[in-house]
C-alpha cells in the first residue's frame, strides 16, 4: 500500500488558543492516535495514566496516555486520547480514529477520505438490535444452536426483571 501522510490539526480541549498542524502517517495497523512529547506539551494534555504497548518488533513498554485532543482530518473532528511517545517520533493517526471520523485509506491514491457510504457525516454503527421504543430486543442466544438461531427476539419485559 505504500505510506500514507495527512495534515492533520491539533487543538487543545482545555485550551483552543493552543493548537498545531502536523504531518502525520496513517497507520492502520495501530489503534490510537499517537504524538510525540514536545507536541503534547506544546498543547497543553493532560496525563490521565499510563498504558501498556507493544511494538510492532513485539517488544512492551509502558507509555503515557493524555486526554483531551481536538483532531480535525479531512473536514471531520473528534476529541481523542493521545499516546506518547519521545520527542522527535513520528505523528501516528490509528484505526480508533479512522472508526470514530469514519474515514477510510484509499491505498491506490495514499489518501484518506470520507467514507463513501456517509460522505457528508460520519457515520456510527452500533452494534444493538433494540428498535427505539418498540418494546422488543434481540439478544445473543449461546444455547439454541440445536435450533439454528443465533439469537431471540423477546420482549423487554421478558428480559428485564422487575
Amino acid at each position: 500500500m505504500g505510506k500514507v501522510i495527512e495534515r492533520a490539526k491539533l487543538t487543545s480541549l482545555f485550551d483552543s488558543t493552543k493548537t498545531r498542524e502536523v504531518e502525520a502517517t496513517i497507520d492502520t495497523g495501530a489503534t490510537m492516535l499517537v504524538l510525540p512529547r514536545n507536541v503534547v506539551e506544546d498543547i497543553g494534555l493532560r496525563k490521565i495514566g499510563e498504558r501498556r504497548v507493544r511494538y510492532a518488533n513485539n517488544q512492551i513498554q509502558m507509555k503515557p496516555v493524555y486526554r483531551g485532543v481536538i483532531l480535525e482530518l479531512k473536514g471531520r473532528d473528534g476529541i481523542f486520547d493521545v499516546l506518547c511517545e519521545v520527542e522527535g517520533s513520528e505523528p501516528l493517526i490509528g484505526q480508533i480514529v479512522l472508526e470514530a471520523l469514519d474515514l477510510i485509506v484509499d491505498p491506490i491514491a495514499k489518501t484518506v477520505m470520507p467514507n463513501p457510504r456517509s460522505p457528508d457525516t460520519p457515520m456510527t454503527e452500533i452494534l444493538m438490535a433494540t428498535v427505539y421504543n418498540s418494546g422488543h430486543a434481540a439478544t445473543l442466544c449461546p444455547n439454541c444452536s440445536s435450533s439454528g438461531a443465533s439469537h431471540v427476539i423477546e420482549t423487554l419485559h421478558e428480559i428485564v426483571p422487575k
